[in-house]
């Protein structure tokens, strides 16, 4: 037994030339690819764990398969269905847009690259604000449409969208997985949209803006607007701004020239300027101010005022010191008929806010008149934004003027329609239509009325012998003072004009002309404004007017019956 024992442990022994092996006799490893290091085999714990872990992928895998396939099956199946079937729009062709006489102003053709119509407007001048344009549908780089309507952005496109739009339908089409068509199939017919018939007269509105136009650039005038109203309807004859833009091009949206052209252009084409522009109205507003005198009581027609060509007040800053206010000319003894005819300063300074024993409205008074006839207040036509306007008071110049002290001469002022007295041509148009049919003020409207239609209004409660003192005051300015240039044989008309002087150095104006005509029997009220002209320019709203009427008593004469 002791000699195994030995024998095993000799066995066991080292070489005697292993003995003096050290560090430096060792080769130079490569430690990273484990070079050096003893094998060693793999244990049994590993095998284990790698064997569990291919056995749970593999029961994940068969439960995944089990709710793909069997419990939610029928739903990817749906879905799957879908991804090769696609929803196309079949869009409706859009109602058609008429003027009163049933002339095409906005109308469908077919373009042979594209799904849906697309929107022509005509070669009209003056026509842009009242029509508007469209926004055409869009799609993706795979022809999916991510905006599937025509949609209006301005104008009459944009307020009767809805009902010109119609609705539109729905294709299936089948492609495969290469998004080739394999098939297609209507699954809902699109429904045409309704056609509007607009009030206005596309002749009328033409002749209107290329007067407009051409008076503006012979005389200097930046800009104008022009609208013709029914004063028993509302309905509005013409309504036209310039500058305008072209639809077409705003429509197409290919010309980026010409649409930056509009954009930096200073006169504001895009501005409609009938419903949104805002102006001095300067004397215009006077015949609204002798209506409210009448009706309270200050003064009678027949009384006479001197205008001498001005009017002295204290002055409030030096008492020894008198604050002129002037009248354009000096106009001798005026009653109110004569005041409106010649535009006396004097007369409506003394009824406006009183003059030694002579009692004025004050400015109260002429706020409440002025909003009583539209002014100050929305007119409520959604064709363009609407702004209200200002009508000068005491917490006006409180809130806009370090000294807001509101003192006599403002209200002077205010009662010649100056001092911040801003209106648009659209409310001063239906206030005038209102003095024309007795006191109702109505709801302007683009669209044609029905036959024996009665027009919605608020009547004002004022005399009719009021507005008849009024009316006959303005027909004298026609006869014999400021509108003698609208003075026809054969049509009678009733007007006013204004010229309100703006700018710091007052080089420059805005030039007015509004009333009615025939004067015997009004059908339809009138408002005309050149735009920033020079002072020293006598031709301004009456020439268009003039021009205007002479054209329609060729072309148009129905009209002025």
């Amino acid at each position: 037994m002791r000699w195994k024992f030995f024998s095993f442990r000799k066995k066991q022994d080292i070489a005697l030339d292993e003995i003096f092996l050290d560090s430096s006799n060792l080769p130079e490893f490569n430690t990273d690819q484990f070079e050096g290091r003893l094998e060693k085999p793999i244990s049994k714990y590993s095998v284990f764990i790698m064997a569990g872990g291919f056995f749970l992928v593999g029961i994940i895998v068969l439960v995944q398969s089990w709710i793909l396939q069997i419990e939610e099956g029928e739903a990817y199946g749906i879905l799957s269905e879908k991804n090769r079937l696609r929803h196309h729009p079949i869009f409706a062709e859009r109602g058609v847009i008429y003027d009163r006489d049933e002339t095409e102003l906005g109308w469908n053709v077919v373009d042979q690259g594209e799904d849906f119509f697309l929107r022509k407007y005509g070669d009209r001048r003056g026509v842009s604000h009242v029509l508007g344009y469209v926004n055409y549908p869009k799609r993706d780089r795979s022809g999916v449409y991510y905006q599937s309507e025509i949609i209006g952005k301005s104008g009459i496109e944009k307020v009767y969208n809805t009902m010109l739009a119609g609705e539109s339908g729905t294709q299936i089409i089948e492609t495969d997985a290469l998004q080739n068509i394999q098939s297609a199939s209507v699954m809902l017919r699109p429904v045409t949209g309704t056609n509007v018939h607009l009030s206005i007269d596309a002749g009328i509105e033409q002749k209107f803006y290329e007067v407009i136009s051409d008076l503006a650039g012979r005389v200097g005038f930046d800009a104008g607007a022009g609208v013709i109203m029914d004063v028993h309807t509302g309905e509005i004859l013409a309504m036209t701004s310039y500058p305008e833009f072209s639809s077409n091009i705003l429509a197409a949206a290919t010309n980026t020239a010409a649409i930056t052209e509009y954009q930096i252009d200073t006169r504001k084409p895009f501005l409609n300027r009938v419903v949104s522009g805002l102006y001095t109205p300067g004397s215009i507003i006077k015949p609204f101010f002798a209506l409210a005198a009448l009706n309270e009581g200050i003064i009678s027609p027949t009384k006479q005022i001197l205008s001498t060509g001005s009017i002295s007040i204290p002055n409030p800053y030096d008492p020894e010191k008198e604050t002129v206010f002037k009248d354009w000319k000096a106009h001798g003894y005026v009653d109110m008929r004569r005041a409106l005819a010649v535009s006396s300063n004097v007369y409506f300074y003394t009824i406006g806010g009183g003059y030694k024993d002579q009692k004025g409205l004050g400015i109260a008074k002429i706020g409440e008149y002025a909003h009583l006839f539209g002014f100050g207040k929305e007119v409520g036509m959604e064709i363009a934004p609407e702004p209200t306007g200002v009508i000068p008071n005491p917490a006006w110049k409180e809130e806009h003027f370090e000294d807001g002290v509101w003192r006599l001469g403002d209200t002077y002022n205010t009662a010649i329609g100056q001092y911040g007295f801003q209106v648009t041509p659209l409310q001063v148009v239906r206030a005038f239509a209102a003095i024309a049919n007795d006191g109702k003020i109505l709801q302007p409207s683009l669209l044609k009325s029905p036959d024996g239609w009665n027009a919605l209004g608020v009547q004002l409660a004022i005399p009719p012998q009021y507005f008849a003192v009024v009316k006959e005051g303005m027909r004298a300015g026609v006869t014999e003072g400021t509108a003698q240039g609208l003075s026809f044989p054969d049509v009678h008309i009733a007007a006013k004009t204004g010229t309100a002087q703006v700018g710091v150095s007052k080089k420059f104006v805005n030039s007015w002309a509004v009333g009615f005509f025939p004067y015997e029997n009004p059908r339809y009220a009138f408002a005309v404004v050149m735009e920033h002209g020079p002072v020293t320019n006598l031709t301004g709203g009456v020439f268009v007017i003039n021009q205007l009427i002479n054209w329609m008593k060729i072309y148009t004469p129905e009209y002025l019956k």
